[in-house]
């Protein structure tokens, strides 16, 4: 590992993040795993994909 990581770790372990911060964290985690598992199961709908790309931009 990188230095740069154990120095983070350790300001870290002295300055925990508040747990407001943790709760905002892990609520941006679950609602992303929300959209993942409705993008998955139902599957994206129609009207969202864009029928219009601009020059420059990479078509699958």
């Amino acid at each position: 590992m990188n230095i740069r990581h154990y120095l983070r770790m350790a300001r870290w372990a002295r300055n925990p993040p508040s747990e407001k911060r943790i709760k905002m964290v892990a609520a941006i985690i679950v609602a992303c795993l929300a959209l993942f598992a409705v993008e998955r199961f139902v599957g994206w709908p129609d009207w969202m994909t864009p029928n219009y790309t601009p020059k420059g931009r990479i078509v699958k």
